[in-house]
C-alpha cells in the first residue's frame, strides 16, 4: 500500500506525470528478460538501496541525480529508466533529467515497493 503523501507533494507528481513517460515494473522486468541495454537508476535514499534493490540498478539518489547524472551517464540520448520506492521520486527526477536534455527518460510507476509485491529478484 502507498503511502500518504500531502497534497502539494501529490500535486508536483502529477504535474511532472504529464510532462513524462512512464512504464510498468512488468515492462522493465520484460526489458531485463530480454537483455536490453538501458540504464537502470534507483533514485532512492542511499540506505534504502544499501538494504535492497532490483539487481544491475546504478545508483544516484534523487537528491544529488541533476548533480551527478552528466558524469554516470553522459549520453543524453541514452534510456534510463529510474525508480523510487513508489513512482514518485522517479517522475519528479525524470522530469528534471529531461529539463537537462535527456531525450530518452522513463519512469517506472508501481517503484520498488511493486517490483517486490510481483515476487521479482532483488539483491542487497
Amino acid at each position: 500500500m502507498a503511502k500518504d503523501h500531502s497534497e502539494k507533494f501529490l500535486a508536483i507528481v502529477n504535474a511532472a506525470r504529464q510532462e513524462i513517460q512512464e512504464c510498468t515494473i512488468e515492462d522493465v522486468k520484460q526489458r531485463l528478460d530480454a537483455g536490453e541495454t538501458f540504464h537502470l537508476v534507483d533514485v532512492r535514499e542511499e540506505s534504502e538501496f544499501a538494504a535492497a534493490h532490483i539487481p544491475e540498478a546504478l545508483h544516484i539518489g534523487k537528491g544529488v541525480i541533476e548533480r551527478d547524472i552528466e558524469s554516470k551517464i553522459p549520453q543524453t540520448d541514452s534510456l534510463i529508466i529510474l525508480y523510487c520506492g513508489g513512482g514518485y521520486r522517479s517522475a519528479l527526477a525524470a522530469e528534471n533529467l529531461q529539463k537537462m536534455g535527456y531525450t530518452n527518460v522513463i519512469s517506472m510507476d508501481g517503484g520498488f515497493r511493486g517490483w517486490k509485491e510481483a515476487d521479482y529478484p532483488i539483491t542487497n
